[in-house]
């Protein structure tokens, strides 16, 4: 115990000792830390004067939401149903969808083509103008949904053309997805429209000659109904048969909205062949042979007419809908707020170089004397070693850069 405790207390003195020898080493070369701290703020002061300003503008965007895409039309088929509602959507209320527009090349090209970037930045060709672009403009979105557009330009003027000139650009796109869109559907549901006319106009006729032929039959209360209700259900798969092809012009099977038309269609389809009498018992339409021909026919005729006019019904709706849509001429992106030209740079900090540069030199400076003194203090053997290092090292480079000889 005696002799542990006589030890520690030299073990303390020694490691005082050290402690005080290594402030002695830096105060000692206090002028050395000196100079190379003072050279460092001049250099970083200099360096940051040549440093042009940098000023940056700020937009802000509100994405269409998901419920008001399409306004009064989205309301008017809503309630009308059939699912009929997501033909007024627009492109929806997807806030990383107008991301993506906004980062996508045909925007970007035509910010570039309308401000004269490419002449501008001085670039050889498009892809390293575009990458000059992407490193001056960032797009975020918050939690709330809103986008943030931010450009940085050394003329605070043009940092805020830049940033408008990007929201006019994705207005125009997203208007023209939204018109090619709309004039696609519309297109389909006029030629499948006219068809469906025909089918009406056929239905009519055969029931007209039918009624003629074997005068007036009228079935009864049961069947009439049955029918009204088959009728139904085949005009709104048919329905949505018509809208699933209109929206796999330009999506996949692998969608959300592709997958519930999908399963909508197979319920309907359940359903209808529940209803469908098919002489089985229990069927809703009397079987042939429960009934006499002349009725079973005329139940037949009746159920193609009443289906083709539910079916024609449905297509019209969806048919005008999709006029409204394709009239809609304005962008439904909301500006909150237009860039404006900064008053005040927000780069480059010189301040924070210069303190930065002063903090790195000062601790830098410090290790740099420890060394010294370390490489001061070694002994003899320590040298040697030393010294048959810096000979290997030598020996290297010179066997890589061999004297030229002259003559």
């Amino acid at each position: 115990m005696n002799e542990q405790q006589s030890i520690r207390p030299e073990i303390e003195t020694e490691e005082e000792i050290n402690l005080l020898e290594l402030l002695r080493v830096v105060v000692r070369n206090l002028p050395l830390i000196a100079k190379i701290t003072a050279a460092a703020v001049v250099l970083s002061v200099i360096y940051s004067l040549t440093l042009k300003n940098v000023y940056t503008a700020k937009a802000t965007l509100l994405p269409p939401q998901k419920d008001s895409g399409g306004g009064g039309a989205a309301a008017l088929l809503a309630s009308m149903g059939g699912g009929l509602s997501g033909l007024a959507g627009g492109l929806g209320g997807s806030t990383d969808l107008y991301l993506g527009l906004l980062k996508s090349r045909s925007v970007t090209d035509a910010v570039i083509k309308r401000l004269d970037l490419a002449h501008e930045f001085k670039t050889k060709n498009a892809d390293s103008t575009r990458t000059a672009l992407q490193g001056l403009v960032k797009f975020q979105a918050g939690k709330d949904g809103i986008i943030t557009i931010t450009a940085d330009y050394r003329d605070p003027a043009k940092a805020a053309l830049l940033a408008n000139t990007y929201i006019d650009e994705l207005q125009k796109k997203s208007q023209q997805l939204n018109l090619t869109k709309a004039s696609t559907e519309r297109s389909f549901l006029e030629k499948r429209l006219t068809v469906v006319k025909q089918d009406l106009q056929a239905a009519e006729n055969e029931m007209k000659s039918f009624q003629e032929k074997n005068k007036t039959i009228k079935a009864d209360s049961q069947a009439a109904a049955a029918i009204e209700g088959i009728a139904r259900l085949r005009a709104e798969m048919v329905s949505k048969e018509v809208q699933l092809a209109a929206l796999r012009n330009s999506m996949t099977d692998e969608s959300a909205e592709v997958r519930t038309l999908l399963a909508g269609i197979t319920k309907l389809r359940s359903q209808l062949n529940s209803m469908s009498g098919s002489g089985e018992v229990g069927g809703v339409i009397p079987s042939v042979g429960n009934a006499p021909s002349i009725g079973v026919e005329y139940i037949r005729r009746l159920r193609e007419l009443k289906t083709q006019e539910a079916l024609f019904e449905q297509l019209t709706k969806q048919f005008e809908l999709a006029k409204i849509s394709e009239a809609r001429d304005s962008s439904s992106l909301q500006v909150l707020d237009e860039a404006v030209a900064p008053l005040y740079k927000s780069k480059p900090k010189r301040s924070l170089i210069v303190i930065l540069s002063a903090v790195t030199a000062f601790f830098c400076s410090i290790f740099l004397v420890f060394i010294k003194e370390y490489l001061a203090k070694l002994s003899p053997e320590d040298s040697a070693i030393l010294n048959d290092m810096k000979g290997t090292v030598k020996g290297m480079l010179r066997l890589r850069n061999p004297p030229v000889k002259l003559g």
